[in-house]
Parts: structure tokens; C-alpha cells; sequence
């Protein structure tokens, strides 16, 4: 309407553009138009009727007139006005509608020899478009197309890819020659049809701006859905690719009822046709088709006869469904009333097909297999219809049901944004109460605490928005309302705020009622749900009733037990605050009934035998508690039975639970005599249930009651039972026990039982058993046999201890027998120890030679330790040595020290130990070694420098030195030489 107001304003008057059209109806001729033809083109006339069968004339001639135009147009200079360009287009010009009439002239004539050249009448059509279309604008793609892409990709891309013009005529000014042109396109087809490149060129007219309407609307319909019945199957694709675009452009009804025919044949669209249907710029939305077709993509995707070409699951088309419902509730759900009607009938359709008789054999009729069944064209079984998924009906969704039977019922994991969405369905209908209802059914079902939290904040958000909006309307009242309004928006404001309060107050207890629900055997909820009513005894008392039959013994969670024992406790208290009088018998008739439950464990099970007994203590009635406790360690005829049998009943395999007994023997040593107590621990022991802790328990008893050799007793029995490392334990009491009590005068007694107890011991355990017996043989019995046991020791105990024994060992030894008598002791030790302890216990044998005077048994002794200890990780070693050599050596032992250290030092480099004690050295913060620390104080370091010797090794001395020399004058190096150098002197004799 645009450019028709810029023509109408223009100088020149529609009708005055209009009378220059049209130009090419009827088909302009020489006869009608003499100026087509000029005294030039006779030849080319003369020539096409000597040759009228070739088209290559023909063509020829039509090509030359047309580049001879373009020629002629690009050359000519017309001052025409813009009003008139953007009325005309491409025919603004005199010249160019002269070109039109006479390429029109040639293409008619060419096309009476040549009907049916599909080369012919595409060029021809092409230059009609042009002159009537505009100058085509070609868009430059990067890549190719998919040759078979899916719609919803083919819409997209087919999008892109229409048609645009610069230009064009207007389709008042020029209506006549837009029927030209239009009915050219039909002349082709007519003798064309099955050219689907027409058909496309034919179409892209109608997304023209400046197509007519008459023949953009109803004459483009019927030209699609001719192609389509023209077109084989094959080439429909690219004709509804077309055709879906060009509905999406017109909208209203005309792309609904082209979408609803091919939804017919492929669904795949059926999302994006939603999304036009609720677009916001379609003037006319239809959320109610929209809504059904998106339940319906859901119910599909559901059976799994639906894929989303977007990737969504059945859930998420639900939820987009859901959100249409939300947005559109009063043109898509039914109100209140028609809800509950809408359930009954429906109901009763369920009851009649679940409660259908079948026919009987002597009706008229005779069912087989159930009720029918329709079927598809391929005899398989399709889905009944159902009028909630047809887009054409316009009957209203009952959503409640539809939440419920395809939501709640199968996305159970989503209950809080399906309960939600409901409830905000109601809201948006201003139905408050009904969308209060569906809060606290869906508060009442939900499973998780998610869900719940998702459902309570919309529920809170919904009643703080309607009090909200009462207290607006209270602030700000209307004119025509009166007192008695006023009050009644009052009063419900304040049943709102109190629902509101109730609401936040009850929020702990439905978060319970979720757990609960989620889990009824969790004991830990019904004890917080205890919690919860405070000092509220009736309810408390209530709850711990209905935990008690809800909770299945052998489901429950950890200490099922406690809510018997807490719950008789109740009892026992008098209520929660102690104010109510004191129930013993109720707390006894819950315990009782606790005896009789199959709890998952034995250890419950004695655990409220257990409580009870402490119930009767803490009244004082200690004769009750000592009979509660023989009840429950009553021992049946068969004691065979296995306490790890799960099959049996824990009530059958309490008589072996250690708990229980260990409780009564407890209960007995205070109230019983000493020989109930007695009979107890020998149930235990009989009973074969007993741990070392009983045992110790038992003879400890015994001692206390100056039972002493029936406290030995049983300690033998202890030891009888069990094996190592736990009769260690036993032994290492019972042992010290019998020393403290009898002393020396048992003494062989005592002998023989330490030699029970070595008998078995293993390496790692019987070192104090060792010391313990070597210590009464000197306290009571005879050194020799002391020794004998110390040397015993060292051969038997775990190589860890040896050391440390060996050093007890020699220590008594010398303090018994003098240091000599250690010799032997030290020979066996270096012997027997591994390589680091032998060079420990090798300086201590040496220390001791040099005490005694021996000084080359000392030297023998180090020289034999060498080869244990590397010089860089021993050289505590190597110093001792050095010192040694400094106080009592010569020349010549002095020498064999060094090439001793240095053979050793080549040993030790070729050896992958070398790499470690690299390691070690590096880890060292002081990068001084001891023997260097040594050489500053030392008088021989001087000569070794001057020597050139191994840095930190004595080097050679002169003879005309004094070895006991404490000072000497330095020597001057005169080069710095390696740490890990090996230097041997020319000198040496090695």
C-alpha cells in the first residue's frame, strides 16, 4: 500500500501508468505491432521461416535480440521519476517495455515450433519475471544442501534460500501483466507438468511483496495443491517445503489447515507447528490445538512411537504442554464443575469396560480375545481415538486427570513440577481453593524432599501473594464498596494470614510426613517425628504407637529397639515433663511386647532385656530385675544352635548373646551371692561365648572373694580356649598374678607354667614372657638358669627384638660373670644379627677389647664391622675407628684402615646402594661430614691434606712424628680435590 500511495501522489494518476498495460496480451505481433520488426531484422525473418524446424535459429536469434537490448537499455539516459521506477520496475522504461513486446513476440513464435522444449520455456519465463518480478537478488551460499534433510532442517535452510527482488511492478498499476505472466506459467505447464524446476518458479511468484492478492492467496493454494497431484510422491518434499513456508507467512486458517494435512503424513514438524500456533505475533493463537498436539507428542514419545527431532523426552513435551496449560488455563482446561464431571464420567467408562461380562455362547454375538481393538492399514494394533489428542475438536482438557494418569503416574521423580504446574493452573482459573486443595494433595503424596521443597515454595509463594493482594484491595477500596465489604475482606484476611501461619508452623512435620513416607521403617524420622510434638504427651504417646505398628522389624533401620525402650521410658517418667504419674506396669507391658519382636540382630533383642533390668534398678525393685535377667537368659535343651543363623528367630538365639550375659554376670557380682555369680561365668564358659575380657573378669572376681586357686583355674581355662595373640593376654596376667601371689615358694609350679605358656607363643609375643621368667629365676631361683634363659631368648624371639635381648643379655651377663664372660655372647650376636645391628653390636664388642687391654682383638673386631658400614651413611663409624687408630695405632695400621676404607667405599660405589646413599647424602642440610669436623681439631688432618689423601681419612703419617701429637701446623693445599674421589698413593702396597 506503499508505493500505491507514492503512485497516487506521483504526476502521473494510476490510471494513466495503467493504460500502458497491457504489453503482452494478447501476444504482440508484427501485424499488431508494426514497430517489433525494423528494415534490419528482415533477414533474420526471412531466415527463421526458411528454418522454422531449427531451434538452434531460433535460439540464436532470441539471444542476439536480447543482448542487443541490454546493450541498447545500459546506453540510454532517461530522466524518469522514482515515483514512476518504483511503480513500473524494470518496465519504467519505453525501451525496456519494447524489449518485453519483442522478446515476447520471439519466444511465442519460437514456442509454436518448439511446445514442449523445457530449455525453451524456462528462459522465457525467466525474462517475463524479470520484467514483471524485479531484478532477482542471488544470494551466495557457502557449501551444498543435504540431499535428503529433514523437514524441520529443510524449513530452515529453504528459509534462507527464497527468492528475493530488487523492484518490481506494481501489482495495481500492473495487474494486467501479472495475469500475463501467470497465465504463461500455466500455457508451460500445461505442457509441462512433471518439470518440478516450473512448478518452483511458478511458486516463488507468490512470495513476491508485490503479488496481487487475488493471486497470492486462493490461486497459490490451488497452484500447491496442483503441483501435489501433478508431482510424483517422490518429488512432494520439495514442493511442501515451499508450501509450509508459504502458510507460515499467510497464517490464520490457511497454515493451520495446511499444517493439519501434512501432520497427516509426517509428524516430525508437529513442535514447530506449536510454536507457531502460540507465536506472539500470530494475531489468532489456538493454545487449545496446541496443547493437544503437544500431549499428544508426549503420549507418543511415552510408547515410544515419537522422536523429537529437537532431542526432547517425553517428560519435557510434557512440561511444555504444562506450560501451555499454565499460560492459556481459560481457553485449554475445563472450570471446577465440569473437572467433576469430567471424573465421573470417566470413572464410570473404567468401572463398565473393567466389570464387562463377557457374551455368553448362546447370545447372539460372541467376543473373542476382549474388547475390539482398532488397527492400522498393516493389521497392527493403533491406539483408540481419543478426543483430548485431536487438534480439530474443541472440546476442553480435563487437566487434572491428564497430570495424574500422565504425569504423577508415570514421571514419579517429577511429582513437585507437575503438583505445581496443577496448582498454578487453578490460580490462573481463580479457583484459590481448588489450587489449595491440589498444594496439600501433592505436600500429601510427594516421595522426595526436592519435590516437597519445589511444591511448599510455590504453596508459600501463592498465600503470600493472596494476602498480599487482599491487603491492597483493603488499602485501596473501591467507591461502591460499604462497611459490611470491608469487614468480610477483613475477616479474610485474617483466616489468611492464620492458614498462612499454620502453614510455616506445620512445615517441620510434613518434611517428616516426606521422609516417612519415602521410608516408613526409618527409625531415626519417627524419633525426630517424636521430637517435633515436644510436650505434647498425647501426640507423643500416638506417634510412638503408630511408629511401632508401622515399622517392619526386619526393614527397620539401626536401634529399632530404642523406640520400645524410649517409648517405656515415657511411661516411666510420667510424660515428656515428668508431670504425669509414674506407669511401671504400661513401660513393662512395652518392653514385653519388645521381647516378643524378631528384631534384625540378637544384640536388640538383649538390648531391651537389658533396659528392662535397668528400668526395675532404677526403682529399686532388684529382685525383678534379677528375674527379668533369667528369663532372658534361659537355655534351651538344644544349646547347638548356630548364633549366626539368620534363618532362626532372634528370641532362639538369644541365650548366645555375650551382651546379655555379660549384663546378668554384671547385675549378679552386685546384687547376687558369689555362687550365683559363679554359676553365671560357668554358663558363659559352658556355653563356649566367653572372651578374654570374661575370662579376666571372672578371675578377678575370684581373687576379690580370696577364691584364688579357682581364680588360677580359670585362667588355665582361658588359656585353654583360646590361641595366640589372645591367650598372651591371658597368660601375661595369669603369669604375674601367680609371681605376685606365691613369689618362690611354687617355684617349679611356676617353672612349669611359664613353659606352657612358651610352648605355643609365637616369635613376635614372647618376649615378655621371656624377661618375665628370667626375672623370677633371679629373684627366686638361680642365675645360671637366668642366663640360660636370656640365651634362649635370643634364639627364639622375632629378629626385631634380638638387639635389644642381646643387650639385656650381655648387660647380665656382665653384671653376674664379669666382662669377659660377654665374649661368647658378643661372638653370637654379630653372628646372628642383620648387617646394620651387627656393626652397632661390633663397636660395643670393640669398646669392650679396649677396655680390657685387647687392643688388635679391638682392631679385628673393627676391621670386620667395616664391611657393613658405608662410609657415607656410617660415619659415626669410620670417626671411631679414626679415633681408635689416633690412641693406640702406627704407621702401619693406620695405613690398613685407609685402604680398608677406601676398598669398602669401592665396594659400596659399584653396589646399587650407592644410588641410596646419594639420596640420603642429599637430604643432609649439613654438607659437612663427621670425619671432616673430626680433621679441624685433628692433628692428622693436616698430614692427610699434605699427603693428598681421601678428604676426611687419615692419611699416611711420618714416622718422626708422635702419634700422641695434639697439635700440629696445617699444611697449605694446593688443590681442591673430589669428596668422592678414590685416591691410593703410589706409595701403598695394596
Amino acid at each position: 500500500m506503499s508505493k500505491m500511495s507514492s503512485v497516487a501522489e506521483s504526476t502521473l494518476s494510476v490510471d494513466t501508468l495503467s493504460s500502458i498495460f497491457p504489453l503482452t496480451f494478447p501476444v504482440p505481433t508484427p501485424s499488431t505491432h508494426p514497430d517489433l520488426i525494423s528494415t534490419k531484422d528482415i533477414n533474420r525473418e526471412e531466415d527463421l521461416l526458411r528454418n522454422p524446424q531449427s531451434f538452434r535459429h531460433w535460439w540464436t536469434t532470441i539471444q542476439n535480440t536480447r543482448e542487443d537490448f541490454i546493450a541498447t537499455i545500459r546506453a540510454e539516459r532517461l530522466d524518469i521519476s522514482e515515483e514512476v521506477v518504483a511503480a513500473l520496475g524494470p518496465l519504467a522504461s519505453p525501451m525496456t517495455r519494447k524489449a518485453l513486446q519483442r522478446l515476447t513476440y520471439l519466444y511465442e513464435a519460437a514456442l509454436t515450433q518448439f511446445p514442449g522444449t523445457f530449455k525453451l520455456w524456462k528462459s522465457y519465463l525467466q525474462m517475463r519475471m524479470y520484467y514483471v518480478l524485479g531484478k532477482p537478488v542471488v544470494r551466495r551460499r557457502a557449501g551444498g544442501k543435504k540431499k535428503f534433510p529433514e523437514m524441520k532442517d529443510a524449513l530452515e535452510d529453504e528459509k534462507d534460500d527464497l527468492e528475493k527482488w530488487e523492484g518490481g511492478l506494481d501489482s495495481i498499476v500492473g495487474w494486467e501483466e501479472w495475469k500475463s505472466l501467470i497465465a504463461a506459467f500455466e500455457r508451460a505447464l500445461m505442457w509441462l507438468p512433471n518439470m518440478p524446476r516450473l512448478w518452483l518458479m511458478y511458486l516463488s511468484i507468490f512470495n513476491h511483496p508485490m503479488c496481487p492478492p487475488v493471486i497470492s492467496y486462493s490461486h497459490a493454494r490451488r497452484t500447491y495443491d496442483r503441483a501435489l497431484r501433478t508431482l510424483p510422491p517422490s518429488l512432494h518434499f520439495r514442493i511442501w517445503v515451499r508450501y509450509l513456508l508459504w502458510a507460515e507467512v499467510k497464517g490464520g486458517s490457511t497454515m493451520v489447515a495446511v499444517y493439519r494435512r501434512y501432520l497427516g503424513i509426517d509428524p516430525s514438524v508437529t513442535e514447530r507447528y506449536t510454536s507457531l500456533l502460540l507465536a506472539t505475533e500470530n494475531p489468532s493463537p489456538r493454545p487449545l490445538e496446541a496443547a493437544k498436539l503437544l500431549l499428544s507428542l508426549a503420549r507418543k514419545a511415552a510408547r515410544g512411537e515419537y522422536t523429537s527431532p529437537e532431542g526432547k523426552s517425553p517428560y519435557q513435551l510434557l512440561t511444555e504442554w504444562l506450560d501451555v496449560v499454565e499460560a492459556h488455563a481459560e481457553e485449554v482446561g475445563l472450570d471446577v464443575p465440569e473437572t467433576i464431571e469430567s471424573h465421573r464420567v470417566q470413572d464410570e467408562a473404567e468401572a463398565a469396560v473393567k466389570n464387562a461380562v463377557p457374551a455368553s455362547s448362546e447370545g447372539g454375538l460372541i467376543r473373542f480375545g476382549g474388547p475390539p481393538v482398532p488397527v492400522t492399514a498393516d493389521g497392527k494394533a493403533s491406539t483408540a481415538y481419543d478426543e483430548d489428542e485431536d487438534p480439530s475438536s474443541t472440546r476442553r482438557l480435563n487437566i487434572e486427570r491428564i497430570v495424574h494418569k500422565d504425569g504423577l503416574e508415570v514421571y514419579k521423580d517429577q511429582a513437585g513440577r507437575l503438583w505445581s504446574g496443577l496448582a498454578t493452573y487453578w490460580i490462573k482459573r481463580g479457583e484459590f481453593d481448588r489450587a489449595k486443595a491440589t498444594f496439600e494433595a501433592g505436600i500429601a503424596e510427594v516421595m522426595t524432599i526436592r519435590d516437597f521443597t519445589q511444591i511448599f515454595d510455590a504453596y508459600a509463594e501463592f498465600s503470600e501473594s493472596l494476602i498480599s493482594a487482599i491487603m491492597e484491595s483493603i488499602a485501596n477500596p473501591d467507591e461502591d464498596e460499604d462497611e459490611d465489604d470491608v469487614q468480610e475482606t477483613e475477616a479474610e484476611l485474617d483466616a489468611r494470614m492464620k492458614e498462612f501461619e499454620e502453614l510455616m508452623d506445620r512445615r517441620p512435620f510434613l518434611v517428616n510426613d516426606v521422609l516417612l513416607r519415602r521410608n516408613p521403617n526409618d527409625v531415626q524420622e519417627w524419633e525426630k517425628r517424636i521430637a517435633l510434638w515436644g510436650n505434647d504427651d498425647d501426640k507423643v504417646a500416638e506417634t510412638y504407637t503408630k511408629a511401632l505398628e508401622t515399622v517392619n522389624p526386619r526393614k527397620a533401620t539401626a536401634n529399632f529397639y530404642r523406640l520400645y525402650v524410649n517409648f517405656a521410658k515415657f511411661y516411666e517418667e510420667g510424660g515428656t515433663q515428668g508431670q504425669a504419674e509414674v506407669d511401671l506396669d504400661s513401660a513393662r507391658k512395652i518392653l514385653e511386647k519388645a521381647t516378643k519382636i524378631n528384631f534384625k540382630t540378637v544384640e536388640d533383642l538383649a538390648e531391651v532385656w537389658c533396659e528392662w533390668a535397668e528400668m526395675e534398678l532404677r526403682h529399686e525393685n532388684y529382685d525383678e530385675a534379677i528375674r527379668v535377667m533369667q528369663r532372658a537368659a534361659a537355655v534351651p535343651k538344644n544349646t547347638k544352635i548356630n548364633y549366626h543363623d539368620h534363618s532362626l528367630s532372634v528370641q532362639i538365639r538369644l541365650f548366645k548373646s555375650l551382651k546379655l550375659w555379660s549384663f546378668y554376670v554384671d547385675l549378679e557380682e552386685s546384687l547376687g551371692t558369689v555362687e550365683s555369680t559363679k554359676a553365671v561365668y560357668d554358663k558363659i564358659l559352658e556355653l563356649r561365648i566367653a572372651n578374654a575380657q570374661i575370662i579376666v573378669n571372672y578371675a578377678a572376681f575370684l581373687e576379690e572373694h580370696n577364691y584364688f586357686e579357682e581364680s588360677f583355674k580359670v585362667y588355665e581355662r582361658g588359656v585353654e580356649l583360646f590361641t595366640f595373640p589372645i591367650s598372651f593376654e591371658i597368660w601375661n596376667i595369669y603369669l604375674s598374678k601367680f609371681i605376685k601371689r606365691y613369689g618362690g615358694s611354687k617355684l617349679e609350679r611356676a617353672r612349669d607354667l611359664f613353659e606352657q605358656a612358651l610352648e605355643k607363643c609365637p616369635p613376635k609375643s614372647c618376649k615378655p614372657l621371656f624377661l618375665m621368667y628370667a626375672q623370677l629365676e633371679e629373684d627366686y631361683g638361680l642365675a645360671k638358669r637366668a642366663m640360660a634363659i636370656y640365651d634362649r631368648a635370643t634364639q627364639v624371639i622375632a629378629d626385631e627384638d634380638k638387639f635389644e635381648m642381646f643387650t639385656l643379655y650381655i648387660a647380665k651377663a656382665a653384671a653376674n660373670y664379669g666382662l669377659p664372660a660377654t665374649r661368647p655372647i658378643y661372638e653370637r650376636a654379630i653372628e646372628i644379627l642383620p648387617n646394620r645391628q651387627t656393626a652397632q653390636m661390633c663397636m660395643r664388642f670393640a669398646n669392650l677389647e679396649r677396655k680390657l687391654g685387647e687392643i688388635d682383638r679391638a682392631r679385628a673386631i673393627y676391621a670386620h664391622a667395616s664391611q657393613f658400614c658405608d662410609p657415607r651413611l656410617n660415619p659415626e663409624f669410620w670417626t671411631e675407628w679414626n679415633a681408635f687408630e689416633i690412641e693406640t695405632g702406627s704407621e702401619d695400621t693406620f695405613r690398613e684402615m685407609l685402604r680398608i676404607k677406601r676398598s669398602v667405599q669401592a665396594q659400596f660405589n659399584t653396589e646399587a646402594s650407592y644410588l641410596a646413599a646419594q639420596t640420603m647424602a642429599s637430604k643432609k642440610d649439613d654438607t659437612s661430614t663427621p670425619e671432616a669436623e673430626a680433621d679441624a681439631a685433628d692433628p692428622m688432618a693436616a698430614a692427610e691434606r699434605q699427603a693428598g689423601g681421601v678428604k676426611g681419612a687419615p692419611a699416611f703419617v711420618a714416622s718422626k712424628h708422635n702419634v700422641n701429637i695434639t697439635e700440629s701446623k696445617p699444611a697449605e693445599t694446593t688443590a681442591q680435590v673430589n669428596a668422592d674421589e678414590i685416591h691410593i698413593s703410589d706409595d701403598e702396597d695394596i
